[in-house]
């Protein structure tokens, strides 16, 4: 597989040397032409993905910052994006009603006069409890964070110089607002647990006047001594950049610092970072990322799927409870994306004092409930040869728009291709991931008949099977289909988990 990457990378970046015929200079000159860059990703796309972030499965996204004190968008857009919505020019037409909704929302309550940066000074983070948000992470069974260090709008959550001076006015958490260094404290609590610890990183800042003025200059000044500084500070295991779509990776110079990253600096040997470096996703990096989606078909490269319990990635006073998804919906979640070979990052907007919303606190911890029970069957799993098994009736497919598409986001209802199908499409009866020899199968549906047949396995004489959080094996027969499972029988109340449910097979040939 490895080899299938190198080669898929170098067709690419040959794709894009014919095209430049050898223009690919940096501000730097290190690459200089288009050999070196192809060279220089195929090093950086062979690199092994840490195996501790494949086994992770589940993590945690936070979107904090000043925009969570207006904390507005309209509903199934982005609240983080306040600043533009509010200020961006020009507006495209499909932007049109988040600028006008977003400037009537701000003019009504806070004046035309009030600029985004006075936000700054009601950053307070008064109720931010470090130790609090890291043991809740822990509970939920995730296994990484990853916080927004800076966002688009360039306020640090750490006291970075560069931010402030570049502004020409009080632009980071130390400088003004909480007085705090918040990367810094999450990082500390995170350390105390078994959580590993993240930093999201925007390498555009939308309204820099530095970077306004000259690109080349705020990408040498500003944006590759913050990333510098922020990995050597605070040592993240996972480095997610974004914002890197305005232009191409020689103008902000990724091999440059992906060379720095995974060879030099503190973290070179176990940090994982994604494929969000300028006009290359999904071809060049390390682990693919989706957003607000299903990930992806394809699993020949790690990938992981993020988005938020609601509709919007920071905290968004506009949604009510429609807009948040259940318990139950973000468990299918997490059950289909590892299925398919994917990581799931799952997004929380904290209050502008810094509070995790209670719903989303409460999403978080019931889903840790699941996962103690059924976490043997996620954590350090791989796909098997199938991903699910359909029921009897019309198989849609993978990302289906048409029949389910869930329009504000995404295009994919995992409900409607497991417990909620349209009449007479098919369901995944079963969603499979696998340790060596042993197979799981979850249930999102219990079967009235008490038994379900798991087709397509080959069993050995020593095979077992067993519900995980249930003490006791169950009976099972074999048929031309596969084998067929007797369920155990439970009064109500006591089964061992809510939403799905797991079967172990042991031995599976």
């Amino acid at each position: 597989m490895k080899n299938l990457i190198i080669a898929t990378s170098l067709i690419f970046a040959l794709n894009v040397s014919a095209n430049v015929k050898n223009k690919e200079a940096n501000q730097t000159g290190k690459y200089q032409d288009d050999v070196q860059a192809v060279q220089d990703w195929a090093k950086i796309d062979s690199r092994p993905i840490p195996t501790w972030w494949q086994d992770a499965k589940f993590g945690i996204f936070i979107h904090w910052g000043v925009y969570s004190v207006p904390s507005y968008a309209v509903k199934g857009t982005y609240s983080e994006w306040y600043w533009h919505n509010k200020d961006g020019f020009p507006v495209k037409k499909k932007k049109q009603l988040r600028h006008d909704k977003t400037n009537e929302f701000h003019d009504k309550n806070y004046g035309k006069e009030k600029q985004y940066s006075e936000f700054a000074e009601d950053f307070t983070a008064e109720m931010f409890d470090a130790d609090h948000w890291a043991n809740v992470f822990q509970d939920a069974g995730a296994k990484y964070v990853v916080l927004t260090s800076k966002h688009h709008d360039g306020y640090t959550l750490w006291p970075n110089k560069h931010a402030s001076d570049s502004f020409g006015m009080p632009w980071n958490s130390q400088d003004i607002g909480p007085k705090r260094d918040l990367v810094g404290e999450l990082t500390d609590a995170v350390n105390k647990t078994s959580v590993k610890m993240g930093l999201y990183y925007s390498l555009w800042d939308w309204f820099n006047p530095v970077w306004k003025k000259n690109k080349a200059e705020y990408v040498d000044k500003v944006m590759l001594p913050q990333m510098y500084e922020v990995v050597n500070k605070y040592k993240p295991e996972v480095f997610f950049t974004d914002g890197d779509w305005i232009m191409e990776y020689s103008k902000w110079r990724s091999l440059e610092f992906l060379d720095w990253l995974t060879e030099e600096s503190p973290v070179k040997d176990s940090v994982v970072f994604n494929d969000r470096w300028g006009k290359v996703r999904k071809n060049h990096g390390g682990y693919y990322t989706t957003e607000y989606g299903a990930g992806l078909a394809d699993n020949s490269q790690p990938w992981e799927e993020n988005r938020g319990i609601g509709f919007s990635f920071g905290f968004n006073r506009n949604e009510t409870l429609a807009d948040y998804n259940s318990t139950q919906k973000l468990v299918l979640m997490l059950v289909d994306i590892v299925s398919r070979g994917g990581n799931f990052l799952l997004d929380i907007g904290p209050t502008a004092d810094g509070r995790i919303p209670v719903i989303m606190e409460d999403r978080l911890i019931e889903m840790g409930k699941w996962m103690k029970v059924n976490g043997e069957a996620i954590y350090g799993s791989r796909m098997w040869k199938h991903d699910s098994q359909w029921s009897a009736g019309i198989n849609p497919g993978f990302n289906d728009e048409e029949s389910f598409g869930d329009r504000r986001h995404g295009g994919y209802d995992v409900l409607a291709v497991t417990v909620n199908p349209p009449e007479g499409y098919a369901y995944k009866e079963l969603l499979f991931t696998q340790k060596g020899n042993d197979i799981f199968g979850m249930m999102p549906v219990w079967p009235s008949s008490n038994k379900i047949t798991i087709k397509d396995i080959n069993i050995s004489k020593n095979t077992t099977i067993t519900m995980l959080g249930v003490d006791k094996t169950l009976v099972f027969t074999k048929t031309p289909l596969g084998i067929e499972v007797t369920l155990p029988t439970f009064l109500p109340g006591k089964l061992p988990a809510e939403y799905v449910w797991t079967l172990k097979v042991t031995n599976a040939q």
